[in-house]
């Protein structure tokens, strides 16, 4: 079993991120913090500003942070549109879900910009059941090979 992973599941609203994580939660027992859930609960002062997103992005960095320190597995799934906001949400397993061109929302396409290096990244092919079983062997090589440099891909 995977040891306190902290993983993102970030990509454009509507992409499948909520699905995906949906599927991979229980299979390495891992909390699931939803973005709408968390700002519709906790983070109810956060509007949309670019700060707001960098603040709500810190903050669902810290909770994640909070439950792998009791030694669970946690996984995010929101926008975490800039560099910016992923800087924000800390050192993770860094999945994107890069389904869609565009998302619903006009603001966020505008201000998204996909990421140089991820863990993984969901394309349009494959099931998220698919997907779930890719991300939990590479979760289990990763787990193996913590010590050597170089194991992420290039986004692009």
């Amino acid at each position: 079993m995977l040891s306190a992973t902290k993983i993102l599941i970030m990509g454009l609203p509507g992409s499948g991120k909520t699905t995906l994580a949906k599927v991979l939660a229980p299979l390495i027992e891992a909390v699931h913090f939803n973005a709408d859930d968390v700002r519709a609960n906790i983070n109810r002062d956060l509007g949309f500003s670019a700060d707001d997103r960098l603040e709500h992005a810190r903050r669902m960095g810290w909770l994640c942070d909070r439950v792998t320190a009791a030694g669970h597995n946690v996984v995010a799934d929101f926008v975490c549109p800039t560099a910016e906001t992923r800087n924000a949400f800390g050192d993770c397993f860094l999945i994107w879900v890069d389904r869609i061109e565009r998302g619903r929302f006009e603001d966020t396409n505008r201000l998204f910009v996909p990421p140089a290096c991820v863990d993984v990244r969901v394309t349009y092919e494959g099931a998220p059941e698919f997907w779930a079983a890719l991300i939990l062997a590479r979760l289990s090589r990763r787990l193996r090979t913590l010590s050597e440099p170089g194991d992420r891909r290039r986004a692009g």
